[in-house]
């Protein structure tokens, strides 16, 4: 297929608020590639030329790419920059400058060629390596049409924001090939072991439904982390899964590890990001304390005391996360990693195995002495028990050596990636007191400040949460108090990354929610309220009806809300798919009614 048809396609997609038609228009331009087009185009959908776990990056800011469109058009830059100034939009701005440019060097690109181009413009790096990325965006400048060159900019900068989830991607891969969405599940399945949507479209258009069967854990593939359910109670996790294993819960870095002898090791994130440059003690421990060729566990790394011989909280945990000043911090701030979870060793998939059997699996590949003030890798402590009681003197004894809770694992169960299921079950210290819930939920947008907080350009940011049943937003609080200056202005900062010229299509806002600044589903924030109440005007689980007239819908069910919300922390470690979704929220009422 030709770079320019793809163009087309991305305009009508932009232009589409309807999810149902972008899943249609999606489906029949996948019906339009080849398989080698395949993970191509849907990398480029993306904005990337890598899956979203490969760290590979255009490296190239705004003014980069004006002084690339300027070179590729012959242009003066205060020109150019005052018509961008008008129309406000990059991408627009190329288009309407291509328009009046001709070029012999004029042709029409296939996707492949114009993907080959972009790797290697993303590869360039080291001394010269701006003006090696300027010239190549200048060549495909000279090359491409108008509208093409619009999403080229946009692609490289990262903005093309096309309003759809990966969710939207996997339903347009079930009506490419049945016409509706009943392939979902099971290409859902196959995705949350390997969330690399350009590999499992290839493999869908290659071999069908069938080539699903094949997907097993890759080493330095990242696999969705398992997610747990909430209970409040010993009690209610025994009459829930009976006999568990009982662990604590640790407040850290979860990471997800990959390793191959060899090779140093991987972490992974639990939003897929590779962390591994960040946490070097981790990577050496694994090195030294890990028995497989090959294999994928997961755990919590915590920092460590070394003058009171005890684990820090994550106020103090959390200086570990940079990108500056490494190993200076390592060395003052030291990680213990505790793995509890076995995925894949030595070419055999443990996904699919019950609990008891990957924890046994576990134990022999760990090479430990459990000294805590020495060792950096150990296996997490477990007590197999069905008593109730035995499992809230757990809990007190876990909180009193301050982590945040235990988790239950059920025995039989298997790992479920990227599922928030009952195989596993957390009792955190805030889920054993009505008032002190945490709820992580998603910024939706914000409008803009007054008096105070006219300079932060922010006054309130509206947040809401996921409901996964429908692959919807939406929204229960809108917050205007309780950040500090400095939380009000990275709040800002992080939100306009992420700026929408419109409502996201996956966001169900009442009129009266509407915000100044849309923003697109991407920061996570923890949220402390002292009540869920009940309110018409968000719409986390409200219904509505016809009204009398039947020219209208009225509200059946009001929504559900917070009372007082509060910012708590950002949470980078976790996408918005990640959110508190609608049904925890709804168990989370009950429970505070008693």
């Amino acid at each position: 297929m030709k770079f320019s048809k793809l163009a087309v396609f991305i305009e009508k997609i932009e232009q589409t608020s309807s999810r149902l038609s972008i899943t249609h228009l999606l489906a029949e331009l996948f019906q339009k590639l080849s398989t080698g087009e395949f993970d191509k185009t849907i990398y480029l959908l993306q904005g990337r030329v890598t899956p979203l776990f490969e760290p590979t990056e255009f490296g190239m800011g705004e003014k980069n790419v004006i002084r690339g469109v300027v070179v590729a058009l012959h242009l003066e830059r205060k020109f150019f920059e005052q018509e961008y100034k008008k129309i406000g939009d990059l991408g627009l701005t190329v288009e309407h400058f291509k328009k009046q440019f001709s070029s012999f060097e004029e042709k029409d690109l296939s996707i492949q060629e114009v993907y080959k181009d972009l790797v290697d413009l993303a590869k360039k790096q080291g001394t010269g390596s701006q003006e090696s990325k300027t010239n190549i965006l200048a060549h495909l400048l000279r090359q491409l049409d108008p509208l093409s060159s619009r999403y080229l900019v946009r692609i490289i900068l990262g903005v093309l924001r096309l309003g759809f989830s990966d969710m939207t991607v996997l339903d347009a891969y079930s009506w490419m090939l049945k016409k509706d969405k009943s392939l979902r599940p099971l290409i859902e399945k196959a995705y949350h072991v390997r969330p690399d949507l350009g590999f499992i479209g290839a493999v869908l258009r290659e071999k069908g439904e069938k080539g699903l069967s094949n997907i097993h854990p890759t080493v330095f593939t990242p696999i969705l982390m398992m997610r747990a359910e909430r209970l409040s109670s010993g009690a209610e996790i025994v009459e829930k899964i009976g006999a568990s294993a009982i662990e604590p819960k640790y407040d850290g870095f979860r990471l997800q590890v990959h390793y191959k002898k060899g090779e140093p090791a991987r972490l992974y994130s639990r939003n897929l990001e590779e962390v591994s440059f960040m946490y070097p003690d981790v990577v050496e421990g694994i090195k030294k304390n890990i028995k497989a060729r090959e294999i994928i566990i997961e755990g919590e790394a915590i920092g460590y005391d070394i003058k009171r011989d005890r684990l820090l909280p994550f106020q103090q945990t959390v200086q570990r996360k940079r990108k500056y000043e490494i190993e200076a911090k390592a060395k003052e701030i030291p990680l213990k990693f505790f793995v509890f979870e076995l995925l894949y060793k030595d070419g055999s998939d443990y996904i699919n195995k019950p609990f008891s059997e990957r924890r046994k699996k576990l134990a022999k590949s760990i090479r430990t002495k459990n000294d805590i003030a020495k060792d950096t890798v150990f296996v997490a402590n477990e007590t197999i028990t069905d008593n109730p009681q035995e499992i809230e003197k757990i809990f007190a004894d876990a909180l009193a050596e301050g982590l945040e809770g235990i988790i239950a694992k059920r025995l039989d169960g298997v790992y479920q990636p990227g599922a928030r299921a009952s195989n596993w079950i957390k009792l955190k210290k805030s889920y054993s007191s009505k008032i002190e819930d945490t709820i992580d939920c998603v910024v939706f947008g914000y409008d803009f400040g007054k008096g105070k907080r006219t300079g932060f350009g922010i006054g309130a940011f509206l947040v809401g949460l996921f409901d996964d049943k429908r692959d919807k937003y939406a929204t229960i609080a809108k917050i205007g108090t309780g950040l500090t200056d400095e939380e009000w202005r990275e709040l800002r900062k992080r939100c306009d990354k992420f700026k929408s010229n419109k409502k996201p299509t996956a966001y169900e806002v009442d009129k009266q929610m509407e915000v100044d600044v849309w923003v697109n589903p991407s920061i996570v924030v923890e949220i402390q309220a002292d009540e869920i109440t009940r309110s018409s005007v968000h719409t986390a689980g409200r219904t509505l009806k016809a009204s009398k007239s039947g020219s209208a819908f009225e509200v059946d069910t009001s929504g559900y809300a917070l009372r007082f919300p509060r910012l708590v922390r950002f949470r980078e470690d976790k996408k918005p798919n990640d959110a508190t979704t609608l049904q925890e929220l709804k168990n989370m009422f009950q429970a505070q009614k008693g």
